[in-house]
């Protein structure tokens, strides 16, 4: 090196580089992430204001700190410490939004139960979780009993009301015998496994996703960034918060301290008069609930002042359900996610030149699922077959991988399914998009839903969003039958609105024939009841099987 080179720039000596000399981690600067720290710094900073609101009950955020601790504190005394499982079956009460505290401040792993499963899946979940307690709320304890009968393990019972399940610990006096002050320490690491949340899969046993006490921090500050929550903000419960831990937002509206408002049901009359009582500002749901809520007997409907944030997961709402929200006072927000990614992952931004757009653009650019929170390392559009980014031209159909902390450590148990999600470095999510210029990507079918007919590709979610308009239709669905000319031809599964007549097949067809090409035009059009998973998505693999015995 020349003898002119500034002593800054000459080779420094072998040893430690000062940047990692005398730096290290203390407790001063450096404390493992968890979302349980959120309530304490909630209760420290707004103690005195109401954090969950059920009924006539009101728990203020000291309320929710000292219950959580005290649950904390009971369970620890029954012997549950870390890593240790307890469940929950229980629906949208306070009760559940303490346990998403109380059990990862010891250190254990809390599995959230879907109320809407049979018992033997019930006891599946319990079996394979490993669960030493389960507590279950009073509307589910003949559910929970027929889980338990044949289980040849022990397992502690903890009730919240009356079950009948014999021997079980009242869940207050549960509280009771623990301990205010419970000085809880946080994991050691991290990565400690915090949740357990079992997918609602189609064929076979469930999988169950872990998450971590580093992804669940991170979640929530992701949504309460993305869906603008404040101190101010009232967030609605018309999410389940068994599924995928109600997208993080038990730990999200804290983070914020927000206020929270218990439904146990989701009822459009109900959902109204809790939107005008407590001023909500936010909720969350699958398209369903929207449908719901848009479809809203006039008698059930109130009208309230403040304009409430709606985030819809899945499969985009229909323009249709989109322009009557934004009529009854809702603003749509789309987002796109899975139980593997801590529920929301991407997020529709509306951008300021949506302003110039007719509706009709604007509704097609809201039915993007969006760009990466703030809190996702990144999103991909692959090609299947090479695993290379496919062009970001709108065009160019790949499959959506998603990247970051708030992934999924694994599946629990499964090494070979959690190697398949987590290959190449990205989770693969099954879901077919496109990838616009702009960066967001647009979901075009899940891998097992496009339909092949005579050698073209089609979009089962491109002909339902047009049937979606047809005034007579609440939900439709489309799915592949077998044709003998064709391959597969679609076969559409309509649902009509309340009080209204179904129209005849031919009239839906003309109908479609306006507004898409021949060729994707639905062959078979079958009215009914459409059946849902217990998160209220449309379950198209029951349709897949009436449409072949059509």
């Amino acid at each position: 090196m020349p003898e002119t080179c500034p002593p800054s720039l000459r080779p420094r000596v072998a040893g430690r580089h000062p940047f990692e000399t005398g730096l290290d981690r203390t407790p001063a600067n450096y404390v493992p992430l968890t979302p349980v720290s959120l309530l304490a710094r909630a209760a420290a900073a707004s103690g005195a204001k109401i954090a969950v609101i059920d009924g006539s009950r009101r728990l203020t955020y000291a309320d929710l700190y000292t219950r959580s601790r005290r649950l904390a504190s009971g369970l620890a005394r029954l012997g549950i410490g870390r890593l240790d499982t307890v469940a929950i079956l229980a629906p949208n009460v306070p009760e559940m939004i303490e346990a998403h505290f109380a059990v990862p401040m010891l250190g254990a792993v809390l599995n959230p139960l879907n109320t809407r499963l049979d018992p033997a899946t019930i006891a599946f979940s319990l079996s394979h979780g490993g669960a030493r307690v389960v507590i279950v709320e009073a509307e589910y304890g003949a559910l929970a009993a027929r889980a338990l009968a044949d289980r040849a393990e022990p397992i502690l019972v903890v009730t919240i009301g009356e079950t009948g399940i014999a021997g079980a610990i009242p869940y207050e006096a549960l509280l009771a015998s623990g301990n205010a002050d419970y000085a809880w320490t946080g994991p050691e690491d991290e990565w400690q496994s915090l949740c357990l949340l079992y997918t609602s899969g189609t064929t076979g046993d469930p999988k169950g996703a872990v998450y971590s006490h580093r992804g669940a921090y991170l979640q929530a500050l992701g949504n309460a960034v993305t869906f603008g929550l404040t101190t101010e903000s009232v967030y609605l419960w018309t999410l389940p918060m068994f599924h995928c831990s109600g997208w993080s937002y038990p730990w999200a509206s804290v983070a914020a301290c927000a206020t929270q408002v218990c439904l146990r049901k989701v009822e459009p009359a109900a959902i109204f008069r809790l939107i005008a009582e407590h001023g909500v500002t936010h909720l969350c749901g699958a398209p369903i609930v929207l449908s719901m809520i848009a479809h809203a007997p006039e008698n059930d409907r109130l009208a309230f002042p403040q304009r409430v944030r709606c985030a819809v997961g899945g499969a985009a709402p229909s323009s249709t359900i989109i322009r009557t929200m934004e009529e009854l006072g809702f603003q749509v927000t789309h987002l796109y996610g899975a139980t593997e990614s801590y529920g929301p992952a991407t997020v529709c931004l509306a951008q300021p030149d949506w302003t110039a757009l007719t509706d009709a653009d604007r509704y097609a650019r809201m039915a993007r699922q969006g760009v990466p929170l703030a809190t996702l390392e990144g999103v991909s559009v692959i090609d299947v077959a090479t695993g290379r980014p496919v062009s970001q031209d709108g065009t160019t159909v790949g499959e959506i991988c998603l990247r970051g902390n708030t992934v999924m450590k694994g599946y629990l148990g499964n090494p070979d399914a959690t190697g398949r999600a987590l290959a190449g470095g990205w989770y693969r999510t099954g879901d077919l998009a496109v990838w616009h210029p702009d960066g967001s990507v647009e979901i075009k079918d899940r891998a097992k839903d496009i339909i092949i007919s005579g050698g073209e590709n089609i979009s089962s979610l491109e002909v339902e969003e047009v049937l979606m308009r047809h005034p007579s239709v609440m939900l439709a669905a489309v799915v592949a039958r077998p044709d003998p000319t064709w391959g597969e031809s679609p076969c559409a599964f309509l649902e009509v609105k309340p009080g209204g007549d179904a129209p005849s097949d031919q009239e839906v067809i003309a109908f479609c024939r306006e507004r898409m090409a021949r060729f994707k035009v639905p062959k078979t059009v079958v009215f009914g009841v459409l059946p849902k998973t217990s998160t209220g998505k449309i379950q198209k693999f029951v349709l897949r099987e009436q449409a072949r015995a059509l």
